[in-house]
């Protein structure tokens, strides 16, 4: 879920599973959303937005206008929800404080009128329960099968923790591929810089700043525009195994999982004689790890014998770690044959040769750090594609290198003794004069 690219770079899948055998591969498909994306702005009410620090401004009135701008220049097709928090209640008491979150423009079609009304009631109350809001985010979001954006912004930190925010990130995350949060920091200290750049990490969303009414209108606009276009591939979410007996068979697409730290996750891929598998994997980093680290992606035979394998490895800051590899039967026919027969599946009533089926493993080698969760497991992209085999060119044999030096020996003899009669009358015509 890097710098190398979050996301990083992967190849859909071009060839069909038809032909496979066995039991019917999990297909990544291009779905379209079953209905126009939605996203819903949280706008941090609390206290400290009462600061007049922003073009001399306060930020709660910069923030306003800035709404204002946005619900003008929505497009036709935006389904916007507005939530609030710390806004209403101005008491001490912690526990009623923490709850205190509201959405006060439903997710739908965009009434202007309404919802600048409801943006020009707010005033700068109470505490800031980030996790909670954005708990209560997705709800209004649901869960209608179409791209879901989250847009927070808020001038600080979370003061309710329990629930942690980037907890929660998380574990929105895990529930499917299509929620993302994006997070806007109003003038942020560090400590709030580091805990919206991992809520928005956690979810593949984007982190900014915004220290100017214009910076904040530009990127709450450009958010909101990104999210009425829905991504042209949505990874399919498979769940992998802990052996390669009933790990999921995949066709060529792009796939989701979670893996948790030092697990190993088992996947299928059925490979035919003709075909070249080309498989990739990209693992998140959305939480504090410990230095030295690594994921390693191998592909092995129904009995355990290693065939390929690709590594990637990181100490310092990385988002994302990728590995690769490629394998196909024609360039190691040994194995192919090994791990067919070991399959009782070398060869039909025919006698010809089926497919290969393989196994995909994908572990890592991380170590969290003493305030890291373990659960949820860390975003996988998995990619697999089958293309034609690239089959190198026979090498010359033993014979045809024996001719070549027979031939090179001739043309030096011949050449010898042409240098040798042309020396000897050159010589002699010298002499003559």
């Amino acid at each position: 879920m890097i710098h190398k690219s979050l996301s990083i770079v992967v190849a859909t899948g071009l060839i069909g599973a038809a032909t496979l055998l066995g039991a019917a591969p999990a297909n990544a498909r291009e779905t379209e959303p079953s209905e126009p994306p939605r996203v819903e702005l949280v706008l941090d009410v609390s206290g400290s937005m009462r600061a007049a620090d922003i073009d001399g401004e306060t930020r709660i009135a910069v923030a306003k206008r800035a709404f204002n701008k946005v619900v003008d220049a929505l497009p036709e097709n935006t389904q916007l929800g507005i939530r609030v928090l710390g806004a209403t209640y101005p008491g001490k008491n912690k526990k009623i404080a923490c709850k205190d979150t509201q959405q006060i423009v439903p997710v739908g079609p965009v009434n202007a009128v309404q919802a600048k009304n409801a943006i020009a009631t707010l005033k700068p109350t109470g505490y800031t329960p980030i996790g909670l809001a954005l708990k209560k985010a997705a709800e209004d979001l649901g869960d209608t099968g179409s791209v879901r954006r989250i847009v927070l912004i808020t001038d600080g930190e979370d003061t309710c923790t329990p629930p942690d925010p980037c907890e929660v990130a998380r574990e929105l995350a895990a529930q499917g591929t299509h929620l993302v949060v994006d997070t806007l920091g109003l003038t942020p200290d560090e400590k709030t810089r580091k805990q919206l750049v991992c809520i928005s990490t956690a979810t593949g969303g984007t982190y900014a700043a915004a220290k100017s009414e214009q910076e904040l209108t530009d990127r709450v606009q450009q958010l909101v525009d990104r999210a009425a276009v829905p991504p042209p591939v949505q990874p399919a979410v498979v769940t992998g195994t802990a052996d390669c007996t009933n790990a999921p068979l995949l066709a060529p697409g792009v796939y989701t999982d979670r893996e948790k730290i030092s697990e190993h996750r088992y996947y299928r891929v059925a490979v035919q004689p003709d075909q070249e598998l080309r498989a990739s994997v990209s693992i998140s980093l959305d939480r504090a790890l410990n230095p030295d680290y690594g994921v390693l992606l191998k592909a092995a035979s129904k009995d355990g014998r290693e065939l390929v394998r690709g590594v990637d490895a990181g100490s310092g800051r990385a988002d994302v770690l990728s590995a690769g590899l490629r394998w196909s039967a024609d360039e190691q026919k040994a194995d192919a044959r090994a791990s067919a027969e070991a399959a009782d599946s070398d060869a039909d009533e025919h006698g010809e040769t089926t497919s290969t089926e393989l196994c995909l493993i994908v572990s890592n080698s991380f170590a969290s750090t003493a305030t890291a969760a373990d659960a949820p497991g860390m975003p996988v992209e998995l990619s697999i594609d089958l293309v034609d085999a690239s089959h190198a060119p026979d090498a010359p044999g033993l014979g045809r290198g024996f001719l070549f030096l027979l031939v090179l020996a001739i043309a030096g003899l011949v050449a010898g003794v042409l240098a040798g009669w042309i020396t000897r009358y050159w010589v002699a015509t010298w002499r003559e004069n």
